[in-house]
């Protein structure tokens, strides 16, 4: 039986270590990543398709206007969002995808998919969080304060989200994330419609 994906959100505050995670998490056979839209210009290294779809303010609206996002929200004076046809054609062909999004964008997502598994990523202490915000090095000392300040609000979110994750050590924390979506995909409500088969054929034969 082919089963379908199963679509995870990944979100967590700016300098958790999200992106890190995620890129370990794809690399395992079978995971897809959701390359979401964004209107904020790429930083150094970054590639158009790759790790976002850069698009001007005008291209972003357009795709919200034409259905085109399965959520999008503003962050830090910028626009993030899903692309819709990614998600859903990677899911049918029974890949695991992964979304990399902000926790309002999570929610909008889960109203959509109510079978969609909610992470959050968390430090081990708010100490660390600055330590890996300042190490970035990409961003001026304002900017790393308002990142602060959108953490601290956005532990209002938490406990709409079925997991936390503390990224204390890197490799455990992706390992906790692979077991949580691999038992998803055995929930019995994804199994159903096997179950029911199964069962009439097991009732038939007696």
């Amino acid at each position: 039986m082919k089963r379908a994906g199963v679509l995870s959100v990944i979100s967590g505050f700016s300098g958790v270590g999200k992106g890190t995670i995620v890129k370990k998490l794809v690399e395992k056979e079978g995971y897809a990543l959701s390359v979401s839209a964004t209107s904020r210009a790429p930083r150094q290294g970054e590639v158009h398709g790759r790790e976002y779809f850069f698009l001007t303010r005008e291209e972003f609206h357009s795709m919200i206007e034409n259905n085109g996002l399965i959520e999008w929200a503003e962050y830090v004076s910028n626009f993030y969002g899903t692309p819709r046809e990614y998600v859903e054609e990677r899911l049918a062909g029974g890949e695991d995808v992964i979304l990399e999004i902000e926790p309002q964008g999570a929610l909008k997502v889960k109203a959509q998919y109510p079978e969609a598994v909610l992470i959050f990523i968390v430090p081990p202490n708010v100490k660390e969080l600055e330590n890996r915000l300042i190490g970035r090095g990409t961003e001026e000392t304002e900017i790393i304060k308002k990142r602060l300040k959108r953490a601290a609000e956005e532990t209002a979110f938490i406990e709409n989200y079925e997991y936390i994750v503390i990224n204390d050590d890197l490799e455990d924390a992706v390992s906790d994330i692979h077991h949580i979506i691999q038992a998803a995909s055995h929930k019995r409500e994804r199994l159903g419609e096997f179950v029911d088969i199964l069962t009439d054929d097991l009732k038939k034969s007696f």
